[in-house]
């Protein structure tokens, strides 16, 4: 049993992580870099479990939110600012000498490496955590919270990108944590305060498909710029194959 859960756990990350690496199709990341991602992202969620239960032993955060506020504020504070804080961190940490980060989808594709690293591991505990019906929630994490993680790294690793090719203003600097942080505190909060089980739930989970909607086309989008941008750029391998494409046919 344990083998199955583990697999059901770690099988969707496995599977966007092999999305987004296929997505690179002039120039992909080595295999070693790849793994090497993956693991940044397993060592992550362990260092946002020690920061979180910090965070839990300052009594920063309520153990159970009694209003939508105390929802929200558990959300940003006690999920969404360290998950995504420790993320950039092993981010920058696998980027700062990477010899292969030399494109703009490479930012969004070693994101996703460390965002995925991150949800299978969280997956892991959630699924062993609720084993007595543990086909259920990983069914309802691998449609929601794995691909959830997946588009908050495909945030990160475009702003990254960004600021390090020159596309954005170090003005700016600050998107590559907020906005991660503000799409996974929206996400995490609308689900708290749905839990809450007021007469908004209704509301509230249909507020939480649509913000989903919009996560997962936005996500999407960020996607196909970062590689619009590669080809257009005359110091990319993609920009040289798009020519000799065009010239062939």
């Amino acid at each position: 049993m344990p083998s199955i859960v583990i697999f059901a756990a770690i099988l969707p990350a496995f599977l966007l992580v092999l999305y987004i690496w296929l997505k690179d199709k002039y120039q992909r990341e080595p295999l070693n870099l790849i793994l090497r991602g993956v693991a940044y992202g397993v060592l992550s969620a362990g260092l946002a479990i020690a920061l979180e239960s910090l965070i839990d032993a300052l009594g920063l955060i309520p153990t159970q939110p009694q209003g939508y506020l105390q929802a929200l504020w558990k959300a940003f504070v006690g999920a969404a600012i360290p998950e995504e804080l420790v993320k950039l961190l092993m981010l920058w940490l696998l980027l700062r000498k990477n010899p292969y980060f030399d494109e703009r989808f490479d930012g969004i594709v070693y994101a996703c490496c460390v965002g995925m690293g991150f949800a299978g591991s969280e997956n892991i505990i959630y699924l062993i955590g609720n084993i007595e019906n543990w086909e259920t929630v990983a069914i309802q994490r691998a449609i929601f919270s794995v691909p959830g993680h997946f588009m908050f790294a495909v945030a990160m690793g475009y702003f990254y990108s960004m600021l390090y090719f020159g596309d954005m203003s170090w003005r700016k600097r600050s998107r590559v944590f907020w906005v991660p942080v503000t799409l996974h505190g929206i996400y995490d909060g609308l689900l708290f305060m749905a839990s809450l089980g007021t007469a908004l739930t209704v509301i509230l989970v249909l507020s939480f498909y649509v913000f989903c909607y919009f996560l997962f086309r936005g996500g999407q989008r960020r996607i196909a710029e970062q590689l619009e941008r590669d080809k257009k750029d005359p110091n990319q391998v993609a920009y040289h194959q798009e020519k000799l494409k065009a010239k062939n046919s």
